[in-house]
Order: C-alpha cells, then sequence, then structure tokens
C-alpha cells in the first residue's frame, strides 16, 4: 500500500474552498493563529519480514556474483580457450601410415596440404567486436567472383581466393601475421596438438541401426520382414500417445561440422605444404579442413608473425652453411 499522507488538523484547507465572507477575514486570522510544528516523519504502513533475502536466482553460485551479461565480460571468459594465433585451411588427401624408427610402431595418419594461405583481413575488438585473422585459401577465377569479394581481395593485395575462413584469436598479439601475408606449413611444428574441423562425409538417408548403433529386432523364425526395424517408436499414455521430440530414428546420416580434437602433427613438409597428423580427421577427400592450435594442450611455442618464420629458417640455413664450411676445412 501506498504511504498515507499526516493529517495536519490545525491548517486552514485552501482559499478556494473557503466561502467569500470568510476570505476577506483570512489575514487576521493568519496573525493569531498560533504556530503549528510541522509533522517531521511520515507513517508508512507495512510487514516486516523475519526471512533472509534470497540469493539472485542468476548466479551461477549462491556465494559469487552473478555472471555479467556485458560483451567484454563474454570475451574473458572465453578467453583460456581462445588460441593465441590464427589457424589454416588445408585439403584433406587421404589416409596413410607412418613407421617410428626408434620402436617400429605403425600409426595411422591423415595427410593434409595447405592450398596459398594468405591473410586477407584483420577483426579487432574496436571495429568488430572481436579478435580474428581472415584466411583465404585455394585460387578463383576472377570472372566467377562477385565484385565486392574483388574489391575486398584488392584491398588486401591478394588474389581471388575459393575459401574464405575466420580464426578467433585471443588479443591483439595474435594479429601478428599482416594483410597480405601468406602463411605456410612451417607454421605448425612436428609434435605439437592440433584441433581439425570439418565438414562429415554424407551418408544419405540411413536405418537406426547405422546411424545410432540399434540392435534391432531378433533374426529368428517368425519375425517377418523386420530384422533390422527400430521397433516401437513412442509410448502409449505415459508419454501422451506421441513420439517425443529427439527420438533416435531413421534419417539423413553425415553431412555435419564434426571437430576433432588433439591430434599430434607428425610431419610437416615446408616444400610441399604438408602437414600430416596422428588419427583420423572427418570428411572425405579434397574437404576442406580448418587446422587450428589445440586449445586443451599448452599452447605451442610456434611463431606469431610470418617475420619470426623468416628469421629462423635463416638461422638454420646459416648453421647448416657453416657446418658445411667446417667440414670442408677439416676434409682439406
Amino acid at each position: 500500500m501506498p504511504p498515507k499522507t499526516p493529517l495536519n488538523w490545525g491548517l486552514l484547507p485552501p482559499a478556494f474552498l473557503l466561502p467569500s465572507s470568510i476570505r476577506s477575514l483570512l489575514p487576521l486570522i493568519q496573525q493569531n493563529a498560533p504556530s503549528i510544528p510541522a509533522i517531521a516523519y511520515t507513517s508508512i504502513r507495512t510487514i516486516k519480514s523475519t526471512n533472509t533475502p534470497r540469493p539472485d536466482r542468476f548466479a551461477h553460485k549462491p556465494g559469487k556474483p552473478a555472471l555479467n551479461s556485458t560483451s567484454t565480460a563474454a570475451l574473458e571468459r572465453k578467453a583460456h580457450s581462445t588460441p593465441l594465433r590464427t589457424g589454416l585451411l588445408a585439403l584433406k588427401r587421404g589416409m596413410t601410415a607412418v613407421y617410428d624408427p626408434a620402436t617400429g610402431k605403425r600409426t595411422a595418419c591423415t595427410v593434409l596440404q595447405l592450398d596459398r594461405n594468405e591473410v586477407v583481413a584483420h577483426k579487432t575488438r574496436e571495429k568488430n567486436g572481436y579478435w580474428a585473422v581472415q584466411i583465404g585459401a585455394g585460387q578463383k577465377e576472377a570472372r566467377n567472383v562477385t565484385k565486392p569479394m574483388l574489391g575486398h581481395f584488392a584491398g588486401a593485395g591478394v588474389s581471388p581466393k575459393r575459401w574464405v575462413v575466420e580464426f578467433k584469436v585471443r588479443g591483439k598479439e595474435g594479429l601478428g601475421v599482416n594483410v597480405g601475408e601468406s602463411v605456410g606449413a612451417e607454421w605448425f611444428n612436428e609434435g605439437q596438438w592440433v584441433d581439425v574441423k570439418s565438414i562429415s562425409r554424407g551418408m544419405g538417408f540411413e536405418g537406426g541401426m547405422k546411424r545410432h548403433g540399434f540392435s534391432g529386432q531378433p533374426a529368428s523364425h517368425g519375425q517377418s520382414l523386420m530384422h533390422r526395424g527400430m521397433g516401437s517408436a513412442g509410448g502409449s499414455q505415459g508419454s501422451g500417445s506421441r513420439v517425443l521430440p529427439g527420438k533416435r530414428m531413421a534419417g539423413n546420416m553425415g553431412n555435419e561440422s564434426v571437430t576433432v580434437k588433439n591430434l599430434k602433427v607428425l610431419q610437416v613438409d615446408e616444400k610441399n605444404g604438408i602437414v600430416v597428423v596422428n588419427g583420423c580427421v572427418p570428411g572425405p577427400r579434397g574437404r576442406l579442413i580448418r587446422v587450428q592450435d589445440a586449445r586443451a594442450k599448452q599452447w605451442p611455442e610456434g611463431p606469431m608473425t610470418v617475420q619470426k618464420e623468416v628469421e629462423v629458417e635463416a638461422g638454420v640455413l646459416k648453421a647448416a652453411s657453416e657446418t658445411a664450411e667446417s667440414n670442408a676445412t677439416v676434409t682439406a
């Protein structure tokens, strides 16, 4: 209820409510009227609760403050799982096997080939709301590219690309690769862990046994033409005499985004742009694969800029030349 207005019984009503005969006497009445102290409080009718206030129902834990819904807070929550540097685009060339020369153990692996990866654009926090590197790969005829995309590629100083993909990075330090620079297979190191993401191979309409691993119906006598059937799809009165949403049934299988985590890089061929990873990769041969540093593993000590790669290669070549010169001197 709203607070009640205090009643001042000693005060006269407003002048427009008084009759005309009394209005002329108002100055005399005000002079002789005793001073009435003003009431310094306002009475409020309420009920005092004896229960302690409950915690915020939007807080993930009662003892902690509620989650902040701003974009800055969202980026901070995802910072621990956002890679430090960009990933690259590769094509799946097929599977093979490599042998460990020390133990002789055979390991199944997948061959990925990088196809002309170049930086097309940078996405910044101030302009776009997040940090990301836009990578273009492949080649495409200019006549098959729309004019807006032609202008986009021309502004970056790169040739028209067949695929354009963004890789989110944690902060500004992930934008070390400049727009227009080419990034090769040396971006990854042997022994590091990567996550791969691609579209799985589509298998069309499949039954419940192949799609979900159902055991099927009995294969004995008396079971007619229902050996691979999934059986009952919906209960009776208990489930409302209907098929509940999300029921695993026959339907389209495959052709969906699949991420395989924690694959180890076994070999890196810088000259041919080939990266060999352990295990299998989703998709058929020729499928575009997104390769990025593994989120669940320690970040690799790989290069953050292309300039570091050039410096490392120059140092290796210099050391090799010095070794060759010393060997030639000793032989002479």
